[in-house]
C-alpha cells in the first residue's frame, strides 16, 4: 500500500460529522486499508484520532495515525454550528483532492459531506459537490451521479433542481447520455461486461398507456430505443413503484432513474448505513458517503462510518479496475 495508491479524503464542513468518521473511518482499517490521506484541519482531527501532519501525499504509517495532509481553518469549530468563514478551507480541500488524483499521486477522491447552503452563503458558484467536481476536472455537463449499494445502483437524470424544474427539462437527450455514461462506468469501473439498463417511467404506473402522462411514450421509449439500437441493454419504461421490489431489483444491473428522489428513496430505504455517492464521467475516481453533514449529531460520538468505510471501500475497487 503506497502513498501513490493511497486515496485523498477531503475534510467536508469540519463542523458535521466529518472528522468523526474520518476517525472511525481509519480505526476499522488502520490495519487492512484501504489506506488515506486526510486533507483537513490537524488540531481539528487530532480531537477524534492519532495524526501524523505530513508535508506532501504520504500514506506511510497508516497503520499508526491519520496522515493529514494540513488545510488550516479560518475560524475555530463548534461542532454542530457551521460558519461560513471555514468554507474556503472546505472548498481548498476539494480542489486540493482532485488536483492529487488528477495528478496520480491519488487513486481517486473520496469526500466528506459539505453542507450546500454554507458554502453558498459563502459565495460557493456551484449547486453541490457533484457539478463542482466536473468543473475542476473540465467535464462540466457530463457528470453523472451514481448511488450504489450492494443490492441496487440507481442514476437519477435529473438531480440538484426541483422537481417542477426537473419535469420541465427532462428530455431523451438527456435519458440518453445518463444511460450511456453508466453503461461505460458498470464497464470500466464495474467490470460488468455487459450491463442491463432498468429505465424508469416518470407518471404512476409509467402513464398507463398515455392516461396517467404521456411522458413514457413522448420522451422515455425514444430515448430506449436510441439506446437499443447503439447497442446497450436498456428496457422499459417501468413503473417506478415495483421496479425496485425484491423480485425486479437481480434483473438490472443499474435503474435509470428521472428525477432525484425517484432514485434516492428507494436506494437509502434499501441500505442508508451501507450506500455509496459515485460521480460518474470524471477523468478521475470520486465517490462519498451517501448522508449529509448530520449537524444534529455532530460531535455527540453516535456518527456511523459504515457509508464513509463503504465509500473508501468503493473508491479503491474502481481505481482497481480502471488499472486492468
Amino acid at each position: 500500500m503506497t502513498a501513490r495508491r493511497a486515496l485523498a479524503l477531503t475534510m467536508g464542513d469540519p463542523a458535521g460529522i466529518g472528522p468523526e468518521i474520518t476517525a472511525l473511518a481509519w480505526q476499522r482499517l488502520r490495519h487492512t486499508g484501504p489506506v488515506f490521506v486526510a486533507l483537513a484541519d490537524p488540531d481539528m482531527l487530532a480531537q477524534f484520532a492519532p495524526i501524523r501532519v505530513v508535508d506532501w501525499f504520504d500514506a506511510t504509517g497508516f497503520a499508526d495515525a491519520v496522515p493529514v495532509l494540513p488545510m488550516r481553518l479560518a475560524a475555530p469549530c463548534i461542532a454542530g454550528q457551521p460558519d461560513e468563514r471555514n468554507a474556503p478551507a472546505v472548498i481548498a480541500s476539494i480542489e486540493a483532492a482532485v488536483r492529487l488524483a488528477t495528478s496520480g499521486q491519488a487513486a481517486g477522491v473520496v469526500t466528506n459531506p459539505i453542507s450546500k447552503a454554507v458554502l453558498l452563503d459563502a459565495g460557493f458558484a456551484h449547486p453541490g459537490h457533484t457539478e463542482f467536481l466536473a468543473a475542476l476536472t473540465g467535464v462540466s455537463g457530463q457528470e453523472i451521479m451514481m448511488l450504489a449499494c450492494p443490492e441496487l445502483r440507481v442514476v437519477p437524470v435529473t438531480v440538484h433542481v426541483s422537481l417542477r424544474r426537473a419535469l420541465n427539462v427532462l428530455n431523451t437527450e438527456a435519458i440518453v447520455a445518463a444511460a450511456r455514461t453508466t453503461h461505460a462506468a458498470l464497464r470500466r469501473d464495474f467490470a460488468i461486461a455487459e450491463p442491463r439498463l432498468a429505465i424508469a417511467g416518470l407518471n404512476p404506473h409509467a402513464g398507463e398507456a398515455g392516461h396517467l402522462g404521456d411522458e413514457e411514450a413522448l420522451i422515455i421509449a425514444p430515448a430506449i430505443a436510441r439506446l437499443r439500437a447503439l447497442g446497450i441493454d436498456a428496457t422499459g419504461p417501468y413503473p417506478p413503484d415495483t421496479m425496485f421490489t425484491a423480485l425486479a431489483r437481480p434483473r438490472y444491473d443499474a435503474a435509470i432513474c428521472q428525477y432525484h428522489d425517484q432514485a434516492l428513496i428507494p436506494l437509502k430505504t434499501l441500505d442508508m448505513c451501507g450506500g455509496v455517492n459515485i460521480t460518474l464521467g470524471l477523468p478521475i475516481v470520486r465517490t462519498s458517503p451517501d448522508h449529509g453533514t448530520a449537524f444534529d449529531i455532530a460531535g455527540q460520538n453516535t456518527a456511523s462510518p459504515e457509508s464513509l468505510i463503504a465509500a473508501l471501500h468503493m473508491a479503491a475497487t474502481i481505481a482497481a479496475n480502471r488499472a486492468l
